[in-house]
């Protein structure tokens, strides 16, 4: 079996990634940092820390065109180089991403460019768009979800736009940490 295509994602226990009005200079919405608090921890040698070097060792990103661009394209690079696949509906002419980066507009042609690029690593997911495209294609192995314990009542949720599709998801981890757990999910196929 190959290495997974897995989202990582912090998210209120109400199911927010993000808090009202995330935009340009407040990407993460109102109160939507505390979603990261847990990233405090991430050189530790607990759990926070075990997942941060866990989700630094993928082999490879994709993203959501909005997420890339909240992120200020990470100037190119997400980490120690990996190959970036933005996962877009249109790409502008003359637009070239930045670094590793490049656009894909295909969900399956993405996923495989992932996969191939990344080797023997896994590939990991960030952002909302990306997620549900890839659920919708049977195309996410994995959800790692960083539950924080905090109700932020509004902003943007993770799971809105996934259809009618029943999805069963098998635990295969749950690690307990400062002000969050984190679960591991590995869809059923």
């Amino acid at each position: 079996m190959s290495p997974p295509i897995r989202l990582y994602m912090s998210m209120s226990l109400d199911g927010f990634i993000a808090g009202p009005d995330d935009r340009e200079g407040q990407e993460l919405g109102r109160d939507g940092g505390r979603l990261f608090n847990w990233l405090d921890d991430r050189m530790s040698d607990g759990p926070s820390g075990q997942v941060f070097r866990e989700l630094m060792a993928t082999g490879g990103v994709i993203s959501g065109r909005r997420t890339f661009e909240l992120a200020g394209r990470w100037q190119g690079d997400h980490h120690d180089g990996v190959p970036i696949f933005v996962l877009t509906h249109h790409i502008d002419d003359g637009d070239v991403p930045p670094g590793s980066a490049r656009f894909v507009t295909d969900v399956e042609a993405c996923a495989a460019q992932a996969r191939a690029a990344a080797g023997d690593r896994a590939v990991m997911v960030h952002g909302a768009g990306a997620a549900q495209s890839l659920l919708r294609a049977g195309l996410l192995d994995e959800l790692e979800i960083h539950l924080v314990q905090v109700l932020l009542g509004q902003g943007r949720r993770l799971f809105d736009n996934l259809g009618t599709q029943h999805t069963e998801l098998e635990l295969v981890r749950r690690l307990e940490a400062r002000g969050v757990t984190h679960l591991r999910y590995r869809l059923a196929r």
